[in-house]
């Protein structure tokens, strides 16, 4: 089989596995065929890590569009460290210091400018949003403009039997024309819910998302990028949200709601009989 052949295998696999376990499904498959490793850390959207900046000692989010490596870059120092328990590149002391961290691509000065800025509008994005979570953005340069991946997750633990997860990830292109910018955004949601508890039992839902968008916007300098890509963001963000409330969400309540219910069978059939009688009367 040739290494095309495995690659479309391997991702056709995993579309069919339990998204939960991605990550550990994805390992599995780099370990058994090692020379797929870039091709699938580049290709398959896994569940966010966060990391502690040894610099500024601020969280930030792991993905392969920080990575060289076994080393990711901080968007807040804008330096690549080992993680802890890493190997490969670089290393930790005893007293957990940075030892040779990576020297992989950075951005020029003038895209580096924008990350730092990007950064602190979508902190401020974050909190009002979710709430709390874990922002980050990388941006990297492009021969005719500059790309950039924005990075949220948030962890809701509302009780020991119930935990919630939300990653999404927005990776876009912005190609420079004059007085104008082309903007190429894929944005994906992961999510995962589980709860359990005595009347209902447990219940697991995971998945995740893809949704693509093009757009021309007006462009007057650097912070003209930043307020156009994070109103593509938020705009992305708001209809998936509404999407998966609305069919997603509202499919699954239907199905479960026809498999299991907590009032009698009895009951439920008295109000479906009413519900017939009343439609009856008013075709009469």
């Amino acid at each position: 089989m040739s290494e095309i052949d495995q690659f479309d295998s391997a991702l056709d696999l995993l579309r069919r596995l339990d998204p939960k376990h991605t990550t550990s499904h994805l390992n599995s498959l780099i370990n058994l065929v090692p020379s797929l490793t870039e091709d699938l850390l580049s290709s398959v959207d896994q569940p966010l890590t966060i990391a502690r900046c040894r610099k500024t000692g601020r969280d930030y989010l792991l993905c392969d569009y920080n990575r060289d490596g076994d080393s990711y870059r901080s968007p807040w120092s804008g330096e690549f460290e080992t993680p802890l328990g890493g190997s490969g590149v670089g290393g930790v002391d005893e007293q957990g210091n940075n030892e040779g961290a990576g020297e992989g691509a950075v951005p020029s000065e003038r895209v580096r400018k924008m990350e730092i800025r990007a950064n602190e509008a979508f902190d401020v994005y974050r909190e009002l949003y979710y709430e709390g979570g874990v922002s980050s953005v990388y941006f990297w340069n492009l021969d005719d403009g500059f790309a950039g991946v924005v990075l949220l997750k948030k962890v809701a633990t509302p009780n020991t039997k119930s935990e919630g997860t939300w990653d999404s990830i927005h990776v876009f292109e912005a190609v420079d024309r004059a007085r104008t910018a082309h903007y190429k955004l894929t944005s994906t949601v992961i999510l995962h819910l589980s709860t359990s508890n005595d009347s209902l039992g447990a219940m697991d839902l995971s998945g995740n998302m893809t949704r693509q968008i093009e757009s021309d916007l007006a462009v007057d300098d650097d912070t003209s990028h930043i307020a156009n890509i994070g109103k593509l963001v938020e705009d992305m963000e708001l209809k998936m949200r509404n999407l998966l409330q609305e069919v997603y969400f509202g499919k699954a309540k239907d199905v479960v709601g026809d498999l299991r219910s907590l009032a009698p069978l009895t009951e439920a059939n008295r109000e479906k009989s009413a519900h017939r009688e009343m439609i009856d009367s008013m075709k009469r």
